[in-house]
């Protein structure tokens, strides 16, 4: 059975659709600005002149008339709406709220912000301070933008699934497998599948009592994509979890789990901070998970511990060093 392809990113919360229609709750104030990091390169150009000024000047823009911001950034009062609907808020109106939200969190004394990419020449103490600056950022940017609904949701039928099936290549095939081993422990039948072919010939058999996870920072990438489609047109529920939830992957999603990145930089590609972001949402899915099937999750958590026990008891060393 062929279900029609959705036409609307709405019900999976993410933004297409006005949040007031979809019934998504908007976006909270700390959300904004990795909402704009994230939203910003598939955007048109003056929609992305909307999207940074509003994420470089909260306050100023918060005091501002839907007109007043057209004419800031040499944009129409129609573009204004639209960066707001796309950025999750139901209208502009929303969005000053949100925004002045943010210019109070800003002035209440937190600690500037360590933007600096890494340069070729920085001694290795800065190496340490930069990255771990960018992946807390990433980190923080990942919680304040995660769905709630669409994470319980995701939590709900992961819980209850006969078959999870869990795709990902490259950084995002290691994140695949690292859900999968989580899975695994707590009893539950996963397989994590890196090779398109086997994905997608394995997506064939499931079926409604079945979950299908797609990992992918750029939500195109059609290894990824295919099996989902199959999946979702077997009638599996699916899953994406993604930093484009806009992307093509979403098409063949019932649920999205959006995931932030870090500004992507000569030294740092986009797989590096994409990966933190999104064993973030593969921690958060395990421990839902692990919480709803508690009465079978922990002991068989308790068994691989003990099964593994005397692999990490220290052996005697007989054997004397020549």
């Amino acid at each position: 059975m062929t279900q029609d392809v959705k036409e609307s990113f709405g019900a999976a919360g993410a933004t297409a659709t006005p949040s007031g229609i979809s019934g998504v709750t908007p976006p909270a104030p700390a959300a904004l600005a990795a909402k704009v990091r994230t939203l910003a390169p598939s955007m048109t150009r003056s929609m992305q002149r909307v999207a940074e000024a509003v994420a470089a000047d909260p306050a100023g823009c918060a005091a501002l008339t839907v007109t007043g911001l057209a004419e800031l950034t040499g944009t129409s009062e129609a573009t204004v709406v639209r960066t707001a609907r796309l950025l999750g808020y139901p209208g502009y109106r929303d969005l000053r709220l949100a925004l002045a939200g943010l210019a109070a969190q800003q002035q209440s004394g937190r600690s500037p912000a360590v933007t600096a990419d890494i340069a070729v020449d920085d001694p290795i103490a800065d190496v340490v301070a930069k990255l771990a600056y960018d992946e807390q950022q990433t980190l923080a940017d990942t919680a304040a933008g995660l769905d709630m609904a669409q994470l319980s949701a995701a939590v709900s039928a992961l819980a209850a699934a006969r078959r999870i099936d869990i795709y990902g290549v490259g950084a995002s095939g290691l994140v695949a497998q690292d859900l999968t081993q989580k899975l695994l422990r707590i009893g539950l039948i996963a397989h994590a599948h890196s090779d398109p072919h086997l994905a997608v010939t394995n997506a064939v058999q499931l079926r409604a009592k079945d979950v299908a996870v797609a990992i992918t920072h750029s939500g195109s990438t059609g290894d990824v994509i295919e099996p989902l489609r199959v999946a979702f047109e077997h009638g599996a529920t699916t899953v994406a979890i993604t930093g484009r939830p806009d992307g093509p992957v979403s098409q063949y999603a019932d649920h999205i789990l959006t995931t932030s990145t870090a500004r992507e930089s000569e030294l740092r590609p986009a797989a590096m901070s994409s990966r933190t972001s999104q064993l973030l949402v593969v921690d958060c899915l395990f421990i839902g998970v692990a919480q709803r099937t508690y009465e079978t999750a922990a002991p068989a958590l308790s068994a691989s511990y003990e099964a593994l026990a005397h692999r990490h008891t220290p052996r005697n060393n007989t054997t004397s060093r020549r």
